[in-house]
Formats: C-alpha cells, sequence, structure tokens
C-alpha cells in the first residue's frame, strides 16, 4: 500500500514539471515502475482570430420623395348638412380707395370738363363726401338749313355734399346740394338768354339689421327751383315737399308683404301755376325660391289741388329661372311721374311750358323678355312690350321747325316696342356692348297736327368696343344713332354720333385722356331746330389722390 502511494505522487509530479525536465530525469522503467509521459500538444484557439477588422464604406444619405397619397373613398354623413374641415385663410380686407379725385379738361368748342371730390372718413362710422362738377360749351355752330352760325353757350354747375353715419341697425344720411344752368336761345329770340337755379336738402334713414321684424327706408326733400326768363312771368318759383317710405315685412323666408308710399306738396310763386298735393300707395307682395321670383302689387295715385284726382295702374313681375343665368320675365308696371321744373328742363332746356302740366301717368307698361346671363363673359337680353302713357310729356315747335321757342305740353301717347342688349367681356381686356329698341308710336285724337310724335325717338341704338391692352391705356370707339320719322310733312334729323376716347395712367393716379365726338362731322340736334357740335374734341388730366 505504501509503495502504490508512492508512484501516485511521482505521476503527478512528473504532469507539474516541464516536459524537457521529465525528459531527462525519466527513469528506466521496471516490472515495479513504470513512468507514464503525459504530452499535451499546446495549440490555443484565439476567439476571432479569424476575422478581419476593416472601416465600413460610409454610404451617403439618399431621401426618396414620398407621392401624396388622397383619402378619395366616400363616407356617408352622419348629419345633414354634412360637416367638413374649414379650410384655413388669412384675414383680407379691401384696398380702400383713393378719397381725392380732381379732372379738368378744355376742348375747341370752348367745352369745359371740371370734376372734383373728397371723401372725408371722419370716423369708423361716419363719412363725409363733397363733390363739385362744371361742364358746358361755349362756340359757334351752324344752324340747320345753312342760315347762318350761332354764338351758343351752355354751362351746367353742381355742388353738394353728403353725409352718411351708420348706426348699430339703421344707416342716416343727409344731403345737399346745388344746380345753377347758364346758356342762350337761338338768335332770333325774344329773351336772349335763360337761367335755372335749384337746390335740395335730403334727409333719410335706412334699417340695415336683418333680424328686425320690420325692414324700412324712408326720406324727406326740400326742393327749390327757379326759372329767370320765361314768356308770360319771370323768376318762377317752385318749392317741393318730396317724402318717400317704404316698409317690409316678411311673412316666412320666401315670403313678405310690403308698402310703399311718395307724397309731393308743391307750392308755385310769381306765376299763374296751382299748389297741388299728389300721394302714391303701393302695396306689394314678394316672393321668391330657387327658381321663382314674383312681385304682385298695385300702383294707386291720388291728387289735390291740381290734376287727375285718382289713378290706378299695375305693379306686377314674374322672373322664373330655367337654366343656370337664365331667366325668362313677364311684367307690367306704371305709375307717376311728376312734370314739375326739374322734369321739363330734362325734357328740353329750350322749351316753354304752355301753362300748368298735368302729371304723366304710365298707365301700362308690359314686356316679356329672357336674359342667358353670363356665360364664358356673354350675356344676351331680348324683350318687347306695350307702353300706354297718359298726358305723356312732348316738346315740339310752336310755329314752324326753325323757331328757337319749344312748346312743351302733354298727350296721350302708346308704343310698341321690341329691343335687345349684347355684352360681350374678355378678361377685362375687350368688352364689346351692343343695345337697341324700336319704337312704334301712336298718338290719340288729333295728336300729329301739333307735331306730338315729330321728336319722339323711333329707332335708338349704340355699339361700343371698349380695349385695355395692357394696364396704363384704355381705349374706346362707338357709334350712336338716334331716328326719328316725319310727322305732318317736319322731320328732325337723325343723331348719327361716331366717338372714340381713351386714357393713359403716367404714374399711379395720374392720367391724360382725350374723348372725340361726331366724328363723322353729321348735322344733327338733340333739341328740336338747336343744331349739335360738329366734330369736337376734349383732352384733359385727371388726378387721383
Amino acid at each position: 500500500m505504501k509503495k502504490i502511494h508512492s508512484i501516485i505522487l511521482a505521476a503527478i509530479a512528473s504532469v507539474a514539471l516541464p516536459t524537457g525536465a521529465a525528459a531527462q530525469a525519466q527513469p528506466q522503467d521496471t516490472t515495479l515502475t513504470r513512468t507514464v509521459v503525459v504530452e499535451q500538444e499546446y495549440n490555443p484557439d484565439i476567439l476571432d482570430a479569424s476575422k478581419i477588422n476593416v472601416t465600413p464604406k460610409v454610404e451617403p444619405i439618399v431621401v426618396h420623395k414620398k407621392e401624396v397619397e388622397f383619402d378619395t373613398r366616400l363616407s356617408p354623413a352622419r348629419q345633414i348638412p354634412a360637416g367638413v374641415m374649414q379650410a384655413y385663410a388669412g384675414k383680407e380686407s379691401l384696398q380702400k380707395a383713393l378719397p381725392g379725385y380732381l379732372r379738368l379738361g378744355y376742348g375747341n368748342y370752348g367745352n369745359l370738363d371740371v370734376q372734383a371730390g373728397y371723401l372725408f372718413r371722419l370716423s369708423r362710422n361716419g363719412r363725409l363726401g363733397l363733390a363739385f362738377r362744371m361742364d358746358g360749351m361755349d362756340g359757334r355752330l351752324d344752324l340747320p338749313d345753312e342760315s347762318g352760325k350761332w354764338d351758343s353757350y351752355y354751362y351746367r354747375t353742381h355742388a353738394g355734399v353728403d353725409y352718411l353715419h351708420t348706426f348699430k341697425k339703421v344707416d342716416m344720411n343727409l344731403a345737399g346740394h346745388f344746380d345753377l344752368s347758364n346758356f342762350n336761345f337761338l338768335p332770333s329770340s325774344a329773351n336772349g338768354k335763360q337761367k335755372f337755379t335749384a337746390g335740395d336738402v335730403h334727409v333719410g334713414v335706412a334699417s340695415t339689421d336683418r333680424n328686425l321684424p320690420l325692414q324700412f327706408k324712408a326720406e324727406t326733400n326740400l326742393l327749390l327751383y327757379e326759372r329767370q326768363h320765361e314768356p308770360d312771368y319771370t323768376d318762377a318759383q317752385e318749392v317741393i315737399v318730396r317724402t318717400k317710405a317704404d316698409v317690409t315685412g316678411s311673412i316666412s323666408d320666401e315670403q313678405s308683404i310690403g308698402l310703399a308710399l311718395a307724397m309731393d306738396n308743391a307750392l308755385y310763386r310769381h306765376n299763374e301755376f296751382e299748389d297741388y298735393t299728389s300721394l302714391d300707395l303701393n302695396p306689394y307682395y314678394s316672393f321668391q325660391n330657387g327658381h321663382w321670383k314674383l312681385r304682385a302689387g298695385v300702383n294707386a295715385g291720388l291728387a289735390f289741388g291740381f290734376g287727375k284726382n285718382f289713378r290706378v295702374s299695375p305693379d306686377v313681375k314674374i322672373d322664373y329661372g330655367f337654366a343656370r343665368g337664365c331667366v325668362l320675365y313677364v311684367q307690367a308696371k306704371g305709375g307717376r311721374l311728376q312734370n314739375d321744373f326739374r322734369r321739363l328742363e330734362q325734357a328740353s332746356p329750350y322749351g316753354q311750358a304752355t301753362g300748368q302740366l298735368a302729371s304723366t301717368y304710365e298707365q301700362l307698361n308690359a314686356a316679356l323678355g329672357i336674359q342667358i346671363g353670363r356665360v364664358d363673359g356673354l350675356l344676351i337680353q331680348l324683350y318687347g312690350g306695350y307702353q300706354n302713357l297718359k298726358d305723356d310729356l312732348y316738346s315740339a315747335p310752336a310755329s314752324g321747325h326753325t323757331s328757337w321757342f319749344l312748346a312743351l305740353g302733354t298727350w296721350d301717347t302708346s308704343n310698341a316696342y321690341g329691343g335687345g342688349e349684347i355684352t360681350y367681356d374678355y378678361k377685362d381686356i375687350i368688352t364689346l356692348t351692343g343695345r337697341g329698341i324700336v319704337r312704334q308710336w301712336e298718338a290719340d285724337g288729333k295728336g300729329e297736327e301739333v307735331n306730338v310724335l315729330a321728336f319722339k325717338p323711333r329707332v335708338e341704338g349704340n355699339v361700343r368696343l371698349d380695349v385695355h391692352p395692357f394696364a396704363p391705356l384704355r381705349l374706346h370707339v362707338g357709334y350712336q344713332n338716334i331716328g326719328r320719322k316725319a310727322y305732318n310733312g317736319v322731320k328732325a334729323d337723325p343723331v348719327s354720333n361716331l366717338y372714340l376716347g381713351g386714357s393713359y395712367e403716367f404714374v399711379k393716379g395720374l392720367s391724360a385722356y382725350v374723348r372725340a365726338d361726331n366724328l363723322l362731322n353729321k348735322d344733327y340736334q338733340y333739341q328740336w331746330g338747336y343744331p349739335a357740335e360738329g366734330i369736337s374734341v376734349t383732352a384733359g388730366a385727371s388726378l387721383r389722390f
């Protein structure tokens, strides 16, 4: 046992010693002792020794654009109207117009063209506007039938002030105007010149809140007028208090009823005219939905002191929109036109009233028409109808068509008419407009014997082309024609006016303009026996500031 223990110790020692030393000390083997030599090959495994460390290649970053995909799937609405996400938009505001305007021009017939205006924005709710205008001429004109020359002049002056104040639910308007006309008659006239002076004061209110149970507008006006020279009286004066009102109440979203009224209280001085009061009432019913628009009412007129006591006429109009932009309409209308001094001047400044004239009353104006809305800038309107006028205002020569004296009178007349209008607009570069109307006049009784219809227009037409080739330049050219028919062997020359004009803006707000009339140098008359200008050219400049 002791011997076995020695053998084991010798084996352990041989393993612990180096191989070379063990080989040198190795004894001879015997039967009892045998040396066992254990040799282990030294071949260590190094982890990752076979891997080669190489710096990786750096690839540049590439961004790939991703296409936007919209969700076009239909989804049912869970509420009506369907809720949609509102587009975001910045706050927008209109550019304020320049408050001041001035225009000065002069022409070859002494044509004067002056206009000026300024708008004061006194506060957020108040605006005050001032306006001045003066136009006219002073030159030698060729009399009709080669009967000589006439040193003619005609100047009109207008000045006005207008104030508008906006309250929370109502607008109030205060205004005042002054007008003056100075001109002379033909050389054969007994009174060589005439002067009209007019002025008015205006006060008005109008509702602006659509939530009010009643919508209303009302105004009152004080009108003053004086004619300096008349055949039978001098400095004839007219004072009228004119009141208007209109009240509308809604029955439903589509229906409403209303009442409009107009009242004149007229006073006269320095002539033999009678004072009078006239009252016109217009109750009406209106209906409007997606295709139909209806107004049905009646005009009832009363007069006290002078004129017809009672007049009635219809106030009906029906519009039917049968396609996009297309409207078919039919109407039957009427109403009163006061033949006051202002309307006499509009009819003919060279006319003299043969006495106090009754009001013209449109007994009926029935028409049928169609309007084709703006399709690619095109607008077409066609219409035809019949008009009946009681105490229609007319002007005619008192004793031959060369007399300076134009008689103003009234007569019952009627006419059938037809006409149309066409407008084409291309991107504010080219605008073409054409209008025309033809009338067939008739006079009751012996109207033709006093030339009632001699100066009534039979054919009226106007064609105009506006061109805006680039921003600073605007041009226009047109032709106007007014034809008349002979009555009792007397006929006024037709108006045949070829005109053109243009303007050029040199810098912002400063422009030069020119306009020319009667380029064909035709002899025609706007007033019976009173010649119009020949070729006339007016040029000037305008300034906005």
